[in-house]
């Protein structure tokens, strides 16, 4: 099983960490070099974390565990309007993401009142094309709880919801954070910023539950390889106008690539000997018409 980790140093001797990482089998998922700052997102095997570590003290730099890397969230709120989106969901996604996730914020068109409340069935499929999804819901109790759930109760990813209420147990949900309801400012308090960071905890422990779950059952290829040879072999997804062209997921990847037009190229991509296509299933995703991959567990071949 895989571990990440982001890595915040500088430039001198990062070279050896990048032969650590490339002798162990792990993978650096991204790298960012601003002036003479560099902060990495690594993956390498669980067993390897102290070295890992006894080296990032010669180099004088910080790690710090970072499970959410290579995951995809959605952050959803009831609607788009200033009501209810901009704030809370936007504090919530910035989080997750200094954390190590890519993001996506989504506003649902039935996600207000209490009668009309309920999702689409195409919004349900998005927000399943995530490994984890995150509800920006209200502040009252007994709408939360009777209600809302109709949201996401059908969802088969793990839901964290969050609200005013101190405590919560809703149906439906894996995880409630309290405290974090509808406001009109950015989070700035020690006290909100505490509770956004609790959202990023529950977040990482339920994607490692899921990792855990999933390594009885490993995935035939691991997604940060397909990431680098799909990199490798389709050069052109590193012109996307996007910072995470290929974005990695617990069990594959999404490529900001037009589907018809590449994914027979994406099928063809050579990894381990295998074709893509053979050892994946290769769909259309509901984002604009990117390509979304899921690689299947080894129990398929056997």
């Amino acid at each position: 099983m895989l571990k990440y980790f982001i890595f915040e140093g500088g430039m001198y001797k990062h070279e050896l960490l990048l032969e650590f990482v490339d002798d162990v089998g792990g993978f650096v998922i991204q790298k960012t070099v601003i002036g003479l700052d560099l902060i990495m997102n690594l993956a390498i095997p669980e067993e390897e974390a102290e070295r890992l570590q006894e080296l990032v003290t010669e180099v004088n730099g910080k790690l710090r565990d970072a499970p959410l890397i290579g995951t995809e969230v959605a952050v959803v709120a009831p609607t788009l309007s200033r009501h209810h989106l901009p704030h809370p969901a936007c504090d919530i996604a910035e989080n997750l993401r200094r954390h190590g996730a890519k993001t996506n914020i989504m506003g649902l068109a039935r996600g207000v009142g209490q009668k009309i409340v309920h999702t689409s069935i195409q919004e349900r499929q998005l927000i399943e094309e995530h490994d984890l999804a995150v509800f920006t819901l209200g502040n009252f109790e007994h709408c939360l709880k009777k209600f809302k759930s109709k949201l996401f109760k059908d969802l088969s990813i793990p839901v964290i919801v969050t609200g005013g209420p101190p405590e919560l147990e809703i149906e439906g949900a894996s995880g409630y954070v309290g405290g974090i309801g509808r406001y009109p400012e950015r989070a700035r308090t020690l006290d909100m910023i505490e509770r956004l960071r609790k959202v990023s905890e529950l977040a990482g422990k339920l994607i490692e539950e899921r990792r855990k779950e999933m390594d009885l059952d490993p995935l035939i290829i691991e997604p940060a390889l397909v990431k680098t040879e799909v990199e490798r072999q389709v050069p052109e997804v590193l012109d996307a106008l996007s910072p995470n062209p290929v974005t990695l997921k617990v069990d594959g990847l999404r490529i900001k690539l037009p589907y018809d037009d590449y994914k027979d190229r994406v099928a063809s991509v050579m990894v381990d000997g295998r074709r893509l296509g053979e050892v994946s299933r290769i769909t259309k995703s509901l984002m604009r018409d990117y390509i979304l991959v899921r690689i299947l567990p080894e129990s398929y071949f056997s």
